[in-house]
């Protein structure tokens, strides 16, 4: 576990409000919404009929018609134009915000006063204790950690980030996060077929999402080779940690080449998902000032 850190954070986020607001979202998402208790939060999918990956959101249940859903910050738009595709004359208001606030991580990252925030939520991100804390009234801390530092720790957890790995081609399961932001006993959501004749087949995709570490210089982009044969393209990458797909086949871990450097694959250890910080709850200021 890493010693606590604070990091300046902003996410995009969906104020969804209206009565029909979440039978519209039950059947968009691939997360159970009404499994979700007022207050509570849970990572969630969106994806386009054919099952690839529109945005991958959280999803916070203010009440049965009340729901806040956040984003990686730029992928928002692409994330409402989607929702909007299919909502047709549903009574279901749909308003995008970019939201500020903290990025907590490491051991005792729950341990904080939340008044004035309209998320307080679990990060999940794998092995690390997390919460996000995001609201006009939250304010960083004095000595807080840089993005870069909050980047490469997402790096050596192994969550994947919007825009890097995942985008409109990916396979929610070569992503490995299908566990945590679906569900398989709900009922039917656009986008679900794919999701599982996949996890049907043991989740056996063309290619998955591994850790690597690298010694040496490397850039997003350069071609990981085994034996002369290349394998892989790095996705993300801060001073020696990086994540990369790799094709199905590639034995982890392994040594291989890196661009011109060596480095050496690493699965994701996502079974040390730790049991998410409590839920701070929600407070009266949620929705942006409507209620």
């Amino acid at each position: 576990m890493p010693e606590l850190l604070s990091a300046p954070l902003s996410r995009d986020v969906i104020d969804a409000i209206g009565p029909e607001t979440l039978a519209y979202l039950q059947g968009q998402m691939s997360q159970d919404l009404d499994a979700l208790v007022d207050g509570q939060s849970a990572w969630s999918l969106l994806l386009e009929p054919q099952g690839k990956i529109t945005a991958l959101l959280r999803v916070t249940r203010v009440s049965d018609e009340h729901f806040l859903l956040d984003t990686d910050l730029g992928f928002g738009e692409a994330a409402l134009a989607r929702l909007t595709r299919f909502k047709l004359r549903l009574k279901c208001e749909l308003t995008l915000t970019t939201v500020t606030g903290v990025a907590r991580r490491g051991d005792g990252a729950a341990d904080i006063d939340t008044a004035g925030a309209i998320i307080a939520a679990d990060a999940g991100w794998f092995g690390i204790q997390s919460l996000d804390v995001l609201g006009p009234e939250v304010v960083v801390p004095d000595g807080a950690a840089t993005a870069e530092t909050l980047e490469s720790l997402r790096i050596q957890s192994g969550w994947p980030a919007m825009g890097k790995e995942m985008d409109a081609s990916t396979i929610p399961a070569a992503a490995g996060i299908v566990n945590v932001a679906a569900s398989f006993t709900k009922g039917c959501y656009t986008g679900q077929e794919l999701v599982a004749r996949i996890d049907s087949r043991g989740n056996n995709t063309p290619k998955f999402l591994v850790k690597v570490v690298v010694m040496g210089e490397a850039v997003e982009g350069d071609e990981i080779v085994i034996e002369g044969a290349p394998v892989g393209v790095i996705t993300s990458i801060v001073g020696r940690h990086a994540l990369a797909y790799v094709k199905r086949g590639t034995e982890v871990p392994v040594n291989v080449t890196v661009g011109v450097a060596q480095g050496r694959l690493l699965p994701i250890e996502r079974d040390t998902l730790l049991e998410p910080a409590p839920t701070q709850g929600i407070t009266s200021k949620i929705g942006f000032g409507r209620r």
